[in-house]
């Protein structure tokens, strides 16, 4: 079963890792053609190696989010090789918590540049293309933290809410032309992005909680996978998964 998905050309950028990763391999095994960003080119050469030695079709782009130009030169190489551009999954983020107190301002701009400049650039390089096809999908990659405010996340959260509402924005504006918009915020998953944080003792509670109750990144898989294979004209617009151990 390819549910609606099979021969679709998806870009998906931070797909060295964690969820991206994840939903390239689910997305190749349902046939889609996938171009694979980010800057770890030596890991997204081994991801899309391993799915074209498998029968399917993925291309490897190094791309830095925050970087306008590179960013166009990723969906521009999709829509010159494979000839158009189905999906784009915003998908790249980091998230080095800190209280505010604590004045880590180069991790704030860092923020900033990477979860939301990112996904505005990654619209900007790929609606003119979706406007003139008529159809496309543009899927971002928020955060429950996109909802509620917890203890050391106040910027990281900010990022995640303001994705939220430039999503819904563009829901309004793109339907027009046939596009779909989808939000998708994830609760605790298994992942690298707790890496990010520098400050010691923040990062070893949220560890300590991912641990317990974090899912693998294979569920934000699936989740992208359902807002994909709905027909044409249905929008799946938000999707927020947690644990359900999860109370936050």
């Amino acid at each position: 079963m390819t549910d609606n998905i099979k021969d679709k050309v998806i870009v998906i950028t931070g797909a060295s890792s964690g969820m991206g990763e994840a939903a390239a391999r689910h997305l190749a095994k349902k046939g889609a053609k996938l171009v694979l960003a980010a800057r770890r080119s030596d890991r997204i050469d081994v991801l899309a190696k391993e799915i074209n030695d498998q029968g399917g079709t993925a291309i490897a782009v190094a791309t830095d989010v925050t970087r306008e130009d590179d960013v166009k030169k990723l969906v521009d190489t999709a829509v010159n090789q494979l000839g158009r551009i189905d999906v784009l999954i915003n998908n790249a983020g980091v998230m080095p918590l800190s209280p505010l107190d604590q004045v880590k301002v180069n991790e704030w701009n860092q923020m900033i540049d990477v979860n939301l400049r990112g996904v505005l650039h990654g619209i900007a390089a790929a609606l003119p293309y979706m406007k003139a096809q008529k159809s496309g999908h543009i899927i971002n990659t928020a955060s429950v933290a996109g909802h509620l405010v917890f203890p050391a996340s106040a910027v990281y959260s900010a990022t995640k809410y303001a994705v939220r509402a430039f999503t819904e924005g563009l829901r309004k504006e793109a339907c027009a032309y046939n596009v779909r918009a989808t939000i998708i915020s994830p609760g605790a998953v298994s992942t690298e992005l707790l890496e990010h944080i520098s400050d010691k003792d923040v990062q070893a509670v949220n560890q300590e909680y991912v641990g317990k109750v974090g899912v693998p990144p294979e569920t934000y898989a699936r989740m992208v996978a359902f807002a994909i294979s709905e027909p044409e004209d249905v929008g799946v617009n938000e999707i927020i998964f947690r644990p359900t151990a999860q109370d936050l």
